[in-house]
């Protein structure tokens, strides 16, 4: 059981749904400035997310994992709520979707020309990773 005192909600919420509500001892997810884990009272915070995953620790059971694709993270002392684009559990993730996403995201960047846009190309895959690597 978990220590109390540790424990903090974290909401995960899209467009279309609320992905996830629930409790955690750590989160861990990207930002724009790189990956980052919190605990219960961290000090305020707002972020921008970047494609990645998540992992939402909870003392004494299995740790949730889901891939996030951009929007925004707010961190407060005694909650974290990440409002994203997209975000898939592994079983709702199509596995050879994703990898023809990847192929075709870098055969865009190993084939490019003036009228390549690199950052969507570059964001394709790196969507197309994180999907692959949270199915796993």
């Amino acid at each position: 059981m978990a220590d109390d005192s540790r424990i903090f909600k974290v909401e995960i919420i899209t467009p279309d749904r609320v992905f996830h509500t629930g409790e955690a001892t750590m989160i861990e997810f990207n930002t724009a400035a790189g990956e980052i884990g919190v605990y219960k009272k961290h000090i305020p915070l707002t972020t921008v997310l970047a494609p990645g995953m998540v992992t939402i620790h909870r003392d004494g059971e299995e740790n949730l994992v889901a891939a996030v694709h951009s929007g925004f993270a707010e961190i407060l002392p005694d909650k974290v709520t990440l409002l994203a684009e997209i975000a898939e559990w592994p079983e709702e993730i199509d596995k050879n979707r994703a990898e023809a996403a990847r192929q075709r995201a870098e055969e865009r960047l190993a084939n490019k020309t003036e009228a390549t846009d690199l950052k969507r190309a570059e964001y394709a895959l790196r969507r197309a990773l994180t999907r692959i690597d949270v199915a796993k």
